[in-house]
C-alpha cells in the first residue's frame, strides 16, 4: 500500500485491509482512488468484488439475514446501539469483543458487515433509520472508535436511499416505539421485526404493521424539523419559558 495513504487512512485499519484480515470499505477504496490519482477505477473494481463469498449467521438471524437480501424497503427505529446495517467495521468488531473472542469476533463481524453492500450500492433499496439519542451515547471500544462510527454516519448518510434521524433524549412529546424494531416491506408481504439477544421476532399482522408504521411516521416527523437552523432557534426561543432579567442598579 503506498505511504501517501497513511495521513488519511489509519495504519492499524491499512495493515488490516493488506493482510486480509478486514474488507475494505466503500470509502476506503474511494480515498485510495483520490490520493492514487487512478481516476475511479479501485473503485469500480471494490464494486465488482464478492467481498463475503461466505458467512454464516446465527440461526435464530438467518431468516432477517435473507428478508434483506429481497427487501424494497426498510425503516427501523433502534435504541441503545447502532443499527447493524450502518455499523462501521471498527463499531461491530468492538461490539462482538464485548460477548466474543478470537476468530468468532471476526466471523461475525464478517456476517454483520456482509448485510450492508446491498443497500449502499448506487440503487439500493431505501432505508430509513431513526436512532435514538442513546445509540449515540452509549460508548463502544474507544473514543476513535465512535469517531469513526459518526463519520461513518454522516458519510452513508448522504446516499439518496439512505435517511438517517436522531430523536433527541430531553424533546418532549416524542412518541417512541416500545423498543428497537425494523419494518420490512418484501416485494409482496410487509413484516415488523424486533428481536432480544438471541431470538428474532417477527409479526406479518397488517393491523401491527399500520400501527407501527403509523408511530415510526409520526416519530420522523417529530424527531427532526427541515426548517432552517436560524427558523428553528427562533421557534425554540419564543417557546422557552421566559424569566427576569437582572437588570444593573443605577
Amino acid at each position: 500500500m503506498c505511504a501517501a495513504l497513511r495521513p488519511v487512512v489509519r495504519d492499524r485499519n491499512v495493515r488490516r485491509v493488506e493482510a486480509g484480515t478486514r474488507v475494505p470499505q466503500e470509502s476506503f477504496a474511494r480515498q485510495c482512488d483520490e490520493l492514487l490519482q487512478t481516476g475511479g477505477v479501485l473503485l469500480r473494481l471494490w464494486g465488482r468484488i464478492d467481498w463475503y463469498p461466505e458467512v454464516q449467521h446465527p440461526d435464530w438471524f438467518e431468516r432477517r439475514a435473507e428478508m434483506d437480501t429481497e427487501a424494497v424497503a426498510l425503516r427501523a427505529y433502534q435504541e441503545r446501539v447502532i443499527p447493524g446495517l450502518l455499523q462501521a467495521p471498527g463499531y461491530a468488531h468492538a461490539l462482538f469483543s464485548q460477548v466474543a473472542s478470537g476468530a468468532e469476533v471476526e466471523e461475525r463481524v464478517r456476517a454483520r458487515l456482509s448485510r450492508q453492500p446491498r443497500f449502499l450500492a448506487d440503487g439500493g433499496p431505501l432505508y430509513v433509520a431513526v436512532l435514538d439519542e442513546s445509540s449515540l451515547r452509549n460508548a463502544v471500544g474507544n473514543p476513535e472508535v465512535m469517531r469513526d462510527q459518526c463519520a461513518h454516519l454522516l458519510s452513508v448518510g448522504q446516499r439518496p436511499n439512505i435517511r438517517i434521524q436522531v430523536a433527541p433524549a430531553g424533546l418532549f412529546g416524542l412518541v417512541r416505539p416500545r423498543g428497537s424494531m425494523t419494518l420490512i416491506e418484501l416485494p409482496s408481504q410487509r413484516w415488523v421485526y424486533s428481536e432480544s439477544l438471541d431470538r428474532g421476532r417477527f409479526n406479518n399482522d397488517p393491523a401491527v404493521y399500520v400501527r407501527y408504521s403509523q408511530t415510526c411516521d409520526v416519530l420522523r416527523a417529530d424527531a427532526l424539523s427541515a426548517q432552517p437552523q436560524s427558523r428553528r432557534r427562533r421557534q425554540l426561543h419564543r417557546n422557552s419559558p421566559r424569566y427576569p432579567r437582572r437588570r444593573p442598579r443605577p
